[in-house]
């Protein structure tokens, strides 16, 4: 035993002969003058000044990697427009609202936007339709003389003098679209980039952000110009309400088949109160509102609520466009569950790709997540989005087999229609996953924001009409819960 601690005492030793290669570098030399002296003591100061900065990033970054361990980690999927953003909103609403309310004066600036995107797609309309009557119409000079004004061309004087004076609005509203946007000529949308940049030129300063700069806050022209905006918002609101009630207006629309209140980011019927000078967003507003992100964002969030007070979750919030879906794939590496968009829009047409309905293109990217190894162990929760859209659709006599071949003479009603593509849905789930695991499934309306946030924090509260809403949190605890029990019993091979 003493020679043993004797070797070990040995080896100690020579461990200390050792000499630290961080202070070898600063060792005073031989024949060091005073100036010397100080400036290598400033040296070594600022390098341990360095060192005990990586060793706090380190600590933090180990801290950080183990609360993301602990916490609930979701990824949001579907194509874009598929509702992602309005279910973030919504966890948002229930868990961290005091983070979201100092954020409304930039919703409030979107909600303006979106309002008067709806107005430029009416004008648009006109314009296309006042310009295909003008070709159709192209006679030969008259040989008697002009005759008397027609009640077309008093609606069209009348339209053309309304958007004579909406000019002032829409050129602000084109300049404050330009100071966030990254395509605002191009995209019939507000985009963005990911992360929160361009609340910031809204005047959203994010207090959490471990530095802050200062060239993303808006120019004193750039604030001016948004105040313009809700001025002029408000001078025009009498004549946005006359464009929007215009019984020739919506006959326009309904020929050229433009459905605006099914469309992301309707306003129109709330004109009155959005224009009015003290208007501030409620939080169905917040979740109404359009914008369409470029890139992946993940949110992490820290509740503030007294029931959940402390839970964290990390939400990853991807593109939906075609073009982006490759940006998913380092996301499924430690996910625990998917919350899978699907809506139900059998009668619509992708945006990138009129040629390719909507939910047949849901379908595909349904077929490629079930049956990718990556997610093999990661619970998969389908929501079948925008069932009021669906309801609407279906009472106004719109046939499903008209857009979908293979729906046949099966009843055109809600729940024949509902339950068929939730049965396809779950037959690719079955016969592609990689390992069995349970379907499972809701009908969900995302904007309905009141039930939806009732539900989301009473775990146990009961499910109210419309039957679609939703018990969010809860239940996506308990199913990742029982997935991650059921995944080690599998490698125990209890079951």
């Amino acid at each position: 035993m003493d020679s043993l601690t004797r070797k070990k005492g040995k080896e100690k030793l020579q461990e200390a002969d050792v000499e630290n290669p961080f202070v070898v570098r600063f060792k005073a030399p031989a024949n060091e003058t005073e100036e010397e002296r100080l400036r290598r003591v400033r040296a070594f100061q600022d390098a341990q000044k360095v060192s005990r900065q990586i060793d706090e990033n380190l600590a933090e970054s180990k801290k950080l990697l183990e609360r993301r361990r602990k916490a609930m980690r979701i990824l949001l999927l579907g194509q874009a427009e598929s509702g992602k953003s309005a279910v973030l909103k919504n966890f948002r609403i229930a868990f961290t609202p005091n983070q979201l309310r100092k954020e409304r004066g930039v919703w409030k600036i979107i909600i303006q936007l979106n309002l008067i995107a709806s107005i430029k797609t009416i004008l648009s309309a006109i314009h296309d339709d006042d310009s295909g009557s003008a070709d159709d119409k192209r006679p030969s000079p008259p040989l008697t003389p002009p005759h008397t004004p027609t009640k077309d061309d008093t609606v069209n004087k009348s339209l053309r003098r309304l958007h004579l004076r909406l000019t002032p609005l829409l050129s602000v509203e084109t300049n404050v679209n330009r100071m966030v946007s990254v395509d605002p000529v191009g995209s019939k949308d507000i985009c963005v980039r990911a992360g929160n940049s361009w609340k910031s030129k809204l005047g959203f300063r994010d207090s959490t952000r471990a530095s802050f700069e200062s060239e993303d806050m808006p120019t004193h022209s750039q604030a001016s110009t948004q105040a313009d905006l809700s001025r002029l918002l408000e001078a025009c609101k009498d004549d946005l309400i006359e464009l929007w009630a215009n019984t020739d207006v919506q006959e326009i629309l309904t020929t050229k088949e433009i459905n605006l209140p099914d469309m992301p980011g309707f306003f129109l019927d709330d004109v009155a109160r959005i224009a009015s000078p003290d208007y501030e967003p409620t939080d169905d507003d917040i979740v109404r509102a359009r914008v369409r992100t470029v890139g992946v964002e993940e949110h992490h969030l820290i509740a503030e609520t007294v029931t959940n007070k402390g839970t964290e979750f990390f939400i990853a919030d991807v593109g939906g466009a075609r073009g982006s879906r490759w940006t998913w794939i380092p996301y499924f590496d430690d996910v625990q569950a998917i919350l899978f968009l699907a809506p139900l829009t059998f009668n619509q047409m992708l945006e990138e790709d009129p040629r390719v309905n909507r939910l047949e293109d849901t379908l595909m990217i349904w077929r490629e997540i079930c049956s990718n190894a990556l997610l093999a162990d990661c619970n998969l929760i389908v929501f079948f989005n925008k069932k009021d859209i669906l309801e609407k659709t279906i009472n106004a006599g719109v046939q499903v087999r008209r857009f979908v071949p293979s729906y046949g003479d099966l009843p055109n009603d809600i729940a024949h229609v509902t339950k068929y593509f939730k049965d396809r849905f779950k037959a690719y789930h079955k016969r592609l996953s990689p390992k069995p695991r349970p379907f499972i499934s809701h009908d969900t309306s995302a904007i309905d924001t009141h039930s939806t946030i009732a539900l989301v924090i009473a775990g146990n509260a009961p499910v109210t009409n419309p039957p679609y809403r939703l018990c969010l949190m809860p239940f996506i605890s308990s199913t990742v819960h029982d997935g991650i029990i059921r995944n080690n019993l599998q490698r125990s091979d209890m079951i």
